[in-house]
């Protein structure tokens, strides 16, 4: 179908503007350009009954984190978010909105993981640092009011990727047990040459060269892509993994291998809710400020989170402070 008038008007603004891609600008300079469009797409953040940036121990030294409380009493599900960026771009201010709104919709903890970016800390830093803070998560679960047995980890894009990752980490190297995964148009192939890579090539969006830039910085070695860890898609055997909701996007180059890999995870016998947005691109999960069905989205993981971690449909039952 066209592209959503909202997102075919912002289209418009940025080739009015004529900013250049990210992948053209200097690595500082994209990492301002991109929190700077998040900002601005995000809308105004909820206020959740508590926020705390904390440092805890990970593989490389200290790794931030944001824990996000729900009003009420625990002890409550917990849920650890993974940020967008191509692992390149992003830090805890980069999903600060979409954990606010998934905070307070669940009724849940939500901890925000400032896992290593690169090309200064390339694979398999992020990964790891994802996985210790998930395996922090569980121990540490009375700390932070949370049901160690009801975990759940997302993330978007890259994020997304990172989430899947964990949950192979965690079912193949000793836990934790992990109840639910959030995967938003995910990087599930490194290798991935399929009719959305090779048709979605906007410069005003994300498109394939995005993806080979952001590749080329995570990546020391091609031949990494064929790891289970970063090509998730490529792991022989699914079977075993958590529940999954997968979002993807129409005007995605990352649609069509998000929803292979939701096809895999369903044909390895693990429940799945796939739902592609029509006339979305990638990143429109973020952009629920000023595209509709952003916070549509939003709200599709509310309900399917709160089902999977309470057995009850979203609430909205935060007391602001």
């Amino acid at each position: 179908m066209p592209m959503d008038p909202q997102v075919e008007a912002l289209r418009r603004q940025r080739l009015t503007d004529r900013r250049p891609p990210l992948y053209e600008m200097s690595l500082q300079e994209a990492r301002i350009a991109d929190l700077a469009d998040i900002r601005a797409g995000a809308g105004t953040p909820e206020p959740v009954a508590g926020v705390l940036d904390r440092e805890i121990p990970g593989p490389g030294g200290p790794l931030p984190i944001r824990i996000y409380r729900p009003s009420g009493a625990g002890p409550f599900p917990v849920l650890a978010y993974f940020y967008g960026g191509g692992w390149t771009l992003g830090n805890l201010d980069t999903s600060d909105a979409i954990c606010r709104s998934l905070t307070n919709g669940v009724g849940c903890v939500t901890v925000s993981v400032g896992y290593r970016l690169a090309p200064e800390h390339r694979y398999p830093a992020a990964v790891h640092d994802c996985h210790a803070a998930v395996r922090w998560i569980a121990a540490h679960a009375a700390e932070l009011e949370a049901d160690p047995g009801r975990i759940a980890v997302g993330g978007d894009s890259a994020g997304g990727n990172l989430a899947a990752a964990v949950t192979l980490l965690a079912r193949d190297d000793g836990g934790p047990s992990i109840a639910a995964q959030l995967l938003v148009y995910p990087n599930t192939d490194y290798r991935s040459d399929t009719p959305s890579m090779r048709q979605n090539d906007d410069d005003a969006f994300f498109n394939r060269r995005s993806v080979d830039w952001y590749w080329s910085h995570y990546l020391a070695d091609p031949a990494d892509g064929d790891d289970p860890l970063v090509s998730p898609l490529r792991a022989q055997d699914l079977s075993g993994l958590p529940a999954a909701l997968v979002i993807t996007a129409e005007y995605d180059p990352l649609r069509d291998q998000g929803e292979q890999y939701a096809d895999r995870l369903r044909d390895s016998g693990v429940p799945v809710e796939l739902t592609r947005y029509p006339g979305m691109v990638h990143g429109f999960f973020a952009m629920g400020g000023v595209v509709d069905a952003g916070a549509r989205a939003v709200r599709q993981a509310v309900d399917w989170l709160a089902g999977r971690l309470h057995g009850t449909p979203g609430h909205r039952g935060a007391e602001p402070s």
